[in-house]
């Protein structure tokens, strides 16, 4: 073997949720802030419209992980500017938490973020940063 590429393999998006012949788990995140919470069952999150490339349908967005039990409202999907969540975990959710969204593709992550912040899943031990290519000033666009 001359060459091993795992690609967007090695961040798990949920795109290879589908594929029989790859398991993986998720292995890269980005979280968004709730801003605001206009009903009992809806946070809105701050941005996330960060859709993957190929055709526009319901595979492209950035889907929530965490906490779990959340989904796009059915009138409203990932927005520019923000993002209305629904579902009964959103009754939990205040301004200021967090929810964990997990990508379509790989490139999503390193064409929008300048740097990844690494965790120890199983510790939850911040290990570091790492430049992203788009964190070291370069763009294949």
């Amino acid at each position: 073997m001359t060459e091993l590429a795992a690609g967007s393999g090695l961040y798990q998006p949920h795109l290879f949720d589908q594929y029989r012949a790859f398991r993986g788990r998720p292995a890269a995140l980005f979280a968004l802030p709730v801003v605001r919470r206009p009903a009992p069952n809806v946070a809105t999150v701050l941005g996330g419209g960060y859709p993957a490339s190929g055709p526009a349908d319901a595979h492209r967005p950035p889907v929530p992980h965490l906490p779990s039990g959340l989904s796009y409202s059915p009138t409203e999907g990932a927005g520019e500017v923000q993002t209305p969540l629904i579902g009964e975990a959103a009754r939990e959710l205040r301004v200021g938490d967090r929810v964990w969204m997990r990508h379509a593709k790989a490139g999503e992550l390193c064409e929008r973020f300048d740097t990844l912040h690494l965790v120890d899943s199983d510790t939850g031990t911040y290990e570091g940063a790492v430049p992203t290519y788009r964190g070291e000033g370069r763009t294949f666009l």
